[in-house]
């Protein structure tokens, strides 16, 4: 698959998520206190992302 969300804990032990397309690091999120928090980022990304406006401010 050439995309994939990542769940993995950060060196301070918080969940992060890191989203990677062609096994370059796309974007990652805030630290989360537990593992399900992150899954619920993941969750919201797939609900929400789709229908997000673009914003060009160049």
């Amino acid at each position: 698959m050439a995309h994939k969300f990542e769940i993995y804990k950060d060196k301070a032990g918080e969940f992060r998520v890191r989203f990677k397309y062609n096994g370059e690091v796309i974007f990652a999120t805030e630290g989360y206190t537990s593992k399900a928090s992150a899954q619920n980022a993941i969750d919201s990304i797939k609900k929400n992302g789709p229908g997000a406006p673009t914003e060009d401010n160049s």
